[in-house]
């Protein structure tokens, strides 16, 4: 019999190839982005994920009713706490996070959100949650991709000499350990994930009786398309170079590569080993990836080159190209200046800000996901995040987001003003946080929020989940709750169209209460001033007196940097071309632009728009 690679070779003979044959010499499948992006918890995970025990729960789910195809979380909840010895508050955050990536309106996101708000008590919220449901076989999959996270004995043991005789500082000890375990941003640490477990992640999704009575996959074993949904979650690719991308099982639903894949129409199923082996061989990086947008994205002019910057300022995206859950925006060392956005650019989009060093970063659009990596003495203020912002290795940042899961992981005095629905995740190596209360409006917030599925009730910015190593639980001195006392509003100094005018929801009771107390003491003394009956003279000198203490208190706190970023630099000469002269735009777009196509933030009267390609 000829074999199944040979026969479209036979019909179209070699000199004239058919558009099909160049389609089947353009195959390439790669991992998908998002999944390992927002899926993979940046934490070591229990050893109870580990292929053993996710063995035995791909049997016994197979086999029980309620259990598949579709899993709900009152069978995962007797799964994880009674067979695998999870927590309850640990089984319900991988449930939960698999639920973010999954594809829901932002109408059944509301809703959703609506009914939890409704729940009055533990036993009507685990009613509410038992109405949840995922798809079995992509739910192990995502719990079996936990372990990308977990940190390699052999690794640490080879990765330097002991003793070593260079010294080393504890600040250096604690980046290279961060940047060893943040592989959640590295594509190729995605690709070698798959290729290294790919026949695990295959055993999976077999059924038990293909395998022996000692648990060893059968030679013969083999997969139905249906089943190959599951691997969808993790696994895309295009027979025409990434031009149109298709999940796996709609890919191998082409009659064509099921006759490569190993597809045989008597059993409706491809061999095991004959699909491995096919995607080995088409496995390749991911087109749309990190990676690629650094090396051929478009380069954005957002951030100006601050003289005194060690490296350029760098934004690069790739959302004019790449498919959706594959839009990425990178953001890099941008120092010392105000960068505000309101683009079309970033919307939907997954936003990475690494290095940025005493900025003022508003990125004012509805977006995807956002990573704060290694960023210091900054200030950022986020659109409202879809899924969920990740912080790790920052110091003395202040975060302020609406978003559906926050996390943060090894960083230190950070204070995060937070409105989510879920509990906030604080991951090891953190020292200093501070979590308090969302605190902002700009007039398109509200609409931004409906618009990417984000209430303001559920609201639990202020209940974190402390979540170490293999499942432990952290010291809670590594954070407090901000004291009222300390809280001062935050006001977003850019115009915009919109109808939000206070902050969504209001502030908690007590935070709104030393709002209060203090505008009321401001009321006080400028009463006690009037009545103060001072002269012409007095009144200028006592003048001059508060603006030199207001001028002494902005270089004292560190704000005199904002407010004199946020002036517009002098219009730079341009070439005759109408572009800036240095290749950059010199300062932050502040004001709404006339041309809304653009949808930036625009500077000052008088100065012209900016058209960002």
């Amino acid at each position: 019999m000829a074999n199944p690679g040979n026969v479209i070779s036979s019909i179209h003979p070699q000199g004239d190839p058919s558009l099909e044959d160049m389609e089947l010499g353009n195959v390439s499948v790669w991992p998908r982005l998002e999944p390992f992006l927002l899926g993979a918890l940046q934490v070591a995970p229990s050893n109870k994920l580990s292929m053993h025990y996710l063995r035995k729960m791909a049997s016994y789910v197979r086999s029980r009713d309620g259990c598949y195809p579709r899993l709900g979380w009152l069978m995962w909840k007797h799964i994880a706490c009674g067979k695998l010895q999870l927590s309850e508050d640990l089984a319900w955050l991988y449930f939960e996070t698999f639920d973010l990536l999954a594809l829901h309106t932002p109408e059944e996101r509301l809703e959703w959100a609506e009914a939890l708000s409704q729940c009055s008590s533990a036993k009507e919220l685990d009613r509410q949650r038992s109405k949840m449901s995922v798809d079995t076989l992509q739910f192990l999959l995502f719990l079996y991709m936990q372990q990308m996270n977990r940190v390699s004995l052999r690794t640490s043991l080879i990765g330097e000499e002991w003793p070593s005789h260079r010294s080393r500082s504890p600040s250096s000890d604690r980046e290279s350990k961060i940047s060893s375990q943040n592989k959640n941003w590295d594509d190729q640490a995605h690709l070698t994930f798959v290729q290294s477990h790919l026949s695990e992640l295959l055993e999976l999704l077999l059924e038990p009786g293909q395998l022996s009575s000692s648990g060893q996959v059968l030679r013969d074993s083999h997969l139905s398309l249906e089943v190959l949904h599951g691997l969808s979650l993790m696994l895309e690719g295009s027979m025409s170079r990434g031009r149109s991308v298709h999940p796996l099982h709609r890919l191998l639903s082409r009659p064509p590569l099921q006759a490569l894949a190993g597809y045989s129409k008597l059993s409706r199923s491809f061999g095991l080993q004959h699909l491995q082996q096919w995607l080995r061989q088409t496995l390749t990086l991911n087109p749309f990836g990190i990676s690629a947008c650094l090396r051929s994205g478009k380069k954005l002019a957002w951030a100006q080159q601050v003289e005194g910057a060690i490296k350029r300022a760098k934004v690069a995206r790739n959302t004019h190209m790449a498919p959706p859950g594959s839009r990425v925006v990178l953001m890099s060392q941008v120092f010392k200046q105000t960068l505000a956005k309101d683009s079309e650019k970033l919307a939907g989009s997954n936003i990475k800000l690494h290095r940025c060093s005493e900025a003022f970063i508003y990125l004012l659009s509805p977006l995807r996901s956002v990573c704060l990596d290694k960023c210091r003495n900054s200030t950022v203020v986020l659109g409202p995040v879809e899924c969920s912002v990740h912080m790790q290795g920052c110091e003395n940042v202040r975060l302020v987001c609406v978003t559906g899961r926050l996390a943060v992981g090894s960083s230190s005095h950070c204070t995060i003003h937070l409105l989510t629905p879920t509990r906030p995740v604080l991951l090891p190596g953190n020292v200093a946080l501070t979590l308090g209360p969302f605190h902002i409006h700009y007039p398109s917030l509200e609409d931004h929020m409906a618009s990417v599925g984000l209430a303001v009730v559920p609201n639990v910015w202020d209940q974190p989940l402390l979540l170490g190593a293999e499942g432990s639980t952290l010291d809670e001195a590594c954070y407090r709750i901000l004291p009222p006392a300390d809280f001062c509003p935050l006001v977003v100094p850019f115009q915009m169209e919109g109808d939000t005018c206070e902050v969504p929801g209001g502030l908690p009771p007590t935070y709104q209460k030393a709002v209060d107390g203090r505008e009321q003491r401001v009321q006080d003394w400028q009463r006690t001033v009037k009545e103060a009956h001072l002269n012409k003279e007095q009144r200028r000198q006592f003048q001059v007196l508060v603006e030199q203490k207001f001028h002494e208190w902005l270089l004292a706190t560190g704000q005199r940097q904002e407010l004199d970023s946020l002036i517009p630099p002098a219009a730079a000469p341009e070439t005759p071309g109408g572009s800036r002269a240095n290749g950059d735009y010199g300062g932050p777009n502040l004001w709404p632009n006339e041309n809304k196509q653009n949808g930036s933030l625009r500077q000052g009267a008088g100065e012209r728009p900016t058209t960002v390609s």
